[in-house]
């Protein structure tokens, strides 16, 4: 039986996996700014389940939410990283403020839940930290540049922490999911309030895009959680899993146009050495 800690859990891929690891026989720490959805959650399960309040934002309601789990467990063996948010709007329309708030959540929330987890796994020597990232994080696009950034900076963390905890027993892994049926593009997005008539046609049709495709998505989340549980049970895990197709193709798409442009400029990109 392992102990998950899952931020971000009284709804969307984060409530998913909570279900998931729970009908597995696992215990679940259903942790969630929204205290009510994570009890309702842990009600289901309740010799399994305890729901703590953490605002990734909130450094005194991680450390008692922590502090909480170790209590009820003992132990924590899967920190599942998925609270966050999305955020759309043009790079030029998107204010210091809100960026700013973004990577609050995103980004040094996620670190702010990370490093008190690490310390305990590193005592044990073992544990595994699965960031859920996004399509996202691989390659950017219109109306969501800062978003992306953040998953981008989730990236570069994650495959760091990979390096510095492999020789201590703990893994990583970075999920990268394309799009799944969520809120995530509809009540939980939130918008910059700025608009410049210049961008319509780029960050402005990607974004309605976007809106439009809210429930409609082809990811099913039952089904990303049942994989994301069949990898935290596996000895030597991804450090990267991209779900779903879309997410595929995107990454793949990504990989080629990265190929082209390394061999078209190879030649004189080596030529910038010092000659011998």
């Amino acid at each position: 039986m392992k102990t998950w800690l899952v931020t971000g859990a009284s709804g969307g891929l984060g409530a998913a996996i909570t279900k998931a690891a729970l009908h597995r026989g696992d215990r679940v720490v259903v942790s969630a700014r929204n205290i009510e959805g994570a009890r309702a959650l842990a009600r289901e399960v309740p010799d399994r389940a305890l729901a703590v309040r953490i605002d990734v934002e909130d450094s005194q309601s991680i450390s008692r939410g922590i502090e909480e789990a170790l209590a009820w467990a003992g132990r924590i063996d899967v920190l599942v990283n998925n609270a966050g948010r999305g955020f759309h709007g043009a790079v030029e329309e998107v204010s210091d403020a809100e960026a700013r708030a973004l990577f609050e959540t995103n980004v040094f929330g996620l670190l702010s839940v990370t490093r008190p987890v690490l310390a305990h796994m590193r005592e044990n020597r073992t544990g595994h930290v699965i960031n859920i990232g996004s399509m996202a994080g691989l390659a950017s696009g219109a109306g969501t540049g800062i978003y992306c950034a953040t998953k981008f900076a989730l990236e570069g963390i994650s495959e760091a922490m990979h390096a510095e905890l492999s020789p201590l027993g703990i893994k990583v892994t970075i999920v990268e999911p394309g799009p799944f049926r969520t809120e995530f593009n509809g009540s939980s997005i939130r918008q910059a309030a700025r608009s410049i008539p210049d961008y319509e046609s780029t960050a402005g049709e990607r974004i309605a895009a976007l809106r439009a495709s809210n429930g409609h998505q082809p990811g099913d989340p039952a089904k990303a959680a049942e994989l994301i549980c069949d990898i935290a049970a596996m000895d030597s895990p991804p450090l990267h899993l991209v779900v779903g197709g879309a997410a595929i193709e995107r990454a793949q798409r990504k990989l080629e146009q990265l190929g082209a442009e390394i061999a078209a400029w190879e030649e004189r990109s080596r030529a910038t050495s010092f000659s011998s």
